[in-house]
């Protein structure tokens, strides 16, 4: 099994490692000692020009390619993935700053989305319409779109990477993906093993970059056919006024501020140790991440002792170390989250555990205490905005009406989870709020099979990540014909 091996100051364009156009490299830096790990290409306008130019010429041959051999081109690279599991999660997990064990899980989740696109290909379908008469047909075809633009963030890079590219390629479009410059590493990995896999030429380039420089001119390039973003709210908004201006569709996956619903006849046993895990998992660095804690008023002093407990008890170390939780990505995140943690008890918040910089950071690291606060107003930022770090925010409700209130009284609409022994409060909770996603007795979609990863509101709009994603990357043409009467003459 030949070393996976990502050149320093490079990027993928046109099935070739090269360097960047004139605008130099960027530093990859590890979160846990602020140290660089390495470099990679600073991709500029002319390098968007050049990757895009790739994927149009390569988009005519990879659309005409059966879905078959589509599918098993994409079948190969989930084996090359697999094969290497370990080299893949330990780029992800250093240059994340997430623990080892989160790496290796973001890469087999990774594998799994690849495979199942891989499964999906030949199983796009249009369908057949009724007509009035017989001498009529009438069906659908569902057609790729052409060149897709694919930008996704740092926090889950591996993840993010497959559950946008392999429906895209799996339906015949071609892309050109920029992950973050934050952490560019695993993406890169994986476009690397997609080289190896077979690929043609143009059909995944991948470059690197600042956004407002990279991410604004793919973005707003004529040569676009489609744009795929995951991100915050405010820069999903900027790509849409920038697609506008080509009419280019846009898939949006935004941010998030998610509740769990914790009433008094849940499973505590089972439901806490879950909500502290929604919150530390990857430092709190996800859309999903359950940053708000709603809790039934009989048990809310037993719930918060618990939680607090849970989070003194987690263990902070660099991704090596492969404990509970690792540091923020950068600096500026680290400030960020720190400023929430000083603002909260101004907004009348009561502070019960955390509240500050870990130890763990004194040696250079961007490290946070897991933090609760308790009696949050909902008018507050700490209620109301993204925090994306280890910061829960809990507020009490009585009874089901108030609670469905207060998983409604949000921007945003991503997931909602409710923990209950009452299915029929359960099944009535989930019709009635405004999310694109709802888990019971579980954080997040645990154990279901092509879950869509849907949103609402100012999380975006997406039925990515499962059995829908590839009609997200197709357009539908309708086909109407008129079947003439060929009977020859007597």
């Amino acid at each position: 099994m030949a070393e996976l091996f990502i050149p320093p100051a490079q990027q993928l364009i046109d099935g070739e490692w090269t360097a960047a156009r004139d605008s130099g490299e960027l530093p990859v830096v590890d979160p846990a000692t602020g140290r660089t790990i390495q470099t990679v290409a600073r991709a500029g306008s002319g390098d968007v020009d050049d990757a895009v130019a790739a994927a149009r010429r390569a988009f005519p041959g990879w659309a005409a390619t059966s879905a078959s051999e589509r599918g098993r081109l994409l079948r190969r690279w989930s084996e090359l993935i697999g094969e290497h599991v370990e080299e893949l999660a330990r780029l992800e997990a250093r240059d994340v700053g997430k623990p080892l064990s989160g790496g290796r899980t973001n890469v087999f989740i990774a594998q799994g989305i690849v495979e199942y696109f891989a499964g999906a290909a030949d199983k796009l379908t249009g369908v057949t319409l009724p007509t009035r008469t017989p001498d009529y047909l009438g069906y659908t075809l569902q057609e790729p779109y052409g060149v897709c633009a694919v930008i996704i963030p740092w926090n889950v890079p591996a993840v993010l990477t497959a559950a946008n590219v392999a429906p895209a390629l799996a339906a015949g479009n071609t892309v050109v993906l920029k992950p973050s410059e934050v952490a560019p590493l695993a993406p890169f990995a994986l476009a690397e093993l997609a080289r190896r896999a077979g690929f043609p030429p143009g059909v995944l380039n991948v470059l690197a970059g600042i956004g407002a420089d990279t991410g604004a001119a793919l973005t707003s390039h004529p040569g676009v056919d489609h744009i795929s973003f995951v991100g915050s709210t405010t820069t999903g908004r900027a790509i849409m006024r920038a697609a506008a201006e080509n009419l280019v569709p846009v898939k949006l996956e935004l941010g998030g501020k998610s509740p769990n619903v914790l009433f008094a006849d849940a499973d505590l046993d089972v439901a806490i140790p879950a909500i502290v895990g929604s919150i530390t998992e990857n430092a709190g660095q996800n859309c999903y991440a359950g940053s708000r804690l709603l809790v039934e008023s009989s048990v809310a002093g037993e719930v918060v002792e618990r939680v607090a407990e849970l989070m003194k008890a987690v263990r902070i170390g660099p991704w090596d170390a492969d404990l509970d939780m690792g540091p923020l990505v950068n600096e500026a995140q680290y400030r960020r989250v720190l400023g929430f943690l000083e603002s909260a008890p101004a907004e009348g918040a009561r502070l019960v555990t955390g509240g500050g910089p870990a130890a763990e950071g004194e040696g250079g690291g961007w490290f946070v205490e897991p933090s609760l606060f308790d009696g949050v107003d909902p008018r507050s930022r700490l209620s109301r905005q993204e925090v994306f770090g280890p910061v829960l925010a809990v507020q009490e409700f009585s009874g089901d009406r108030q609670a469905l209130e207060m998983m409604n009284d949000t921007d945003f609409g991503l997931l909602a989870c409710i923990w209950t022994g009452d299915v029929s409060r359960a099944l009535r909770l989930a019709q009635e709020v405004r999310s694109g996603q709802v888990s019971v007795n579980q954080f997040a979609d645990a154990g279901v099979i092509g879950f869509p990863f849907n949103m609402q509101r100012d999380s975006g709009f997406s039925r990515g990540g499962g059995y829908a994603a590839m009609r997200e990357y197709t357009q539908e043409k309708a086909v109407a014909v008129r079947l003439l009467d060929r009977t020859p003459p007597r």
